[in-house]
C-alpha cells in the first residue's frame, strides 16, 4: 500500500499582519520622503537643503511609523483580551447558555442542530474558550496581533522605502532631480504595490496602478504647494 502524502496547505492569512505594516512602512517611506524631497525642491532649496529635509523625514517618519503600529495593534491586543476574558467569565458562569450559544452559531453556518450541539460540545470539552474565541469572536493564533512585531516591520520598511529617493538625491542635482525623484519614485512604488499584491494573492496590476495613482497625486500636490508657496514644506 503506498504510503500516504502529508498534505500541506499554505494560507497568505499567517501574513496579514506584518505584510500589512511592512507594505504600509514601505508605501509610506517613498510617498512621504520622495514628496518631501519635491516640494522642498520645488522651492528652490539648495542640494544640501534638499537631503537634510529628506533625511529629516525619513528619521522623523521611521520613529513615527513605529510608534503608531505599536500603539495601535497594541490597542487591538487590550481589546481582544478584553472581550476574552469577558467570554472566560460568561462560560464560567453560565456554560450551558454558551453552549447555546455556540451550536447556534454552527447552525447559522449550515450544520443540523443535532451536529451542531455535538460539535460545540466537543469543542467546549477541549477548549470552550478557544472555541468562542474563534467561532464567536472572531479571533485566531494566525491574526493575533503583535504590537512589537508590527512596530519593527514598518520602521525597518520605512527605512527602505525612504532610501530610495534619499539616493536619487545624492546622484542627481539641478533640473534634473524632480523628474528623476518623480519617475523613479513612481517605479519603486509601481514594483511595491506589484509584491505586495503577489504577495497577499491578489492582482498584481491593480495593486501596482492602484499605489502608483494615489502616490503620484501626493507628490504631484506637494510640488504644487512647494511652487506656489516657494518655502520648504
Amino acid at each position: 500500500m503506498a504510503g500516504k502524502r502529508h498534505h500541506k496547505e499554505h494560507h497568505r492569512t499567517a501574513r496579514i499582519g506584518w505584510l500589512r505594516a511592512a507594505v504600509l512602512g514601505a508605501n509610506d517611506g517613498i510617498v512621504s520622503t520622495a514628496s518631501l524631497i519635491v516640494g522642498v525642491a520645488a522651492a528652490g532649496a539648495d542640494q544640501q537643503t534638499i537631503l537634510l529635509s529628506g533625511i529629516a523625514g525619513w528619521v522623523a517618519g521611521a520613529m513615527s511609523m513605529a510608534a503608531g503600529e505599536y500603539v495601535s495593534v497594541h490597542s487591538q491586543t487590550d481589546a481582544e483580551n478584553a472581550d476574552l476574558s469577558v467570554e472566560k467569565q460568561e462560560i464560567r458562569e453560565d456554560p450551558a447558555a454558551e453552549l447555546r450559544e455556540l451550536a447556534s452559531i454552527y447552525v447559522k453556518r449550515g450544520l443540523e442542530p443535532v451536529l451542531a450541539q455535538q460539535v460545540a460540545e466537543q469543542l467546549s470539552a477541549h477548549d470552550a474558550l478557544g472555541a468562542h474565541a474563534r467561532d464567536e469572536l472572531g479571533i485566531t493564533e494566525e491574526q493575533a496581533p503583535r504590537p512589537i512585531q508590527a512596530a519593527l516591520s514598518s520602521a525597518a520598511s520605512f527605512t527602505v522605502g525612504a532610501a530610495l529617493p534619499l539616493l536619487l538625491v545624492v546622484f542627481f542635482h539641478g533640473s534634473l532631480l524632480i523628474p528623476i525623484v518623480s519617475v523613479g519614485s513612481l517605479v519603486f512604488l509601481a514594483l511595491l504595490g506589484a509584491v505586495a499584491a503577489r504577495a497577499g494573492g491578489a492582482n498584481m496590476v491593480k495593486g501596482a496602478a492602484r499605489v502608483t495613482f494615489w502616490s503620484a497625486l501626493a507628490m504631484a500636490v506637494t510640488a504644487g504647494v512647494g511652487a506656489l508657496f516657494g518655502t520648504a514644506v
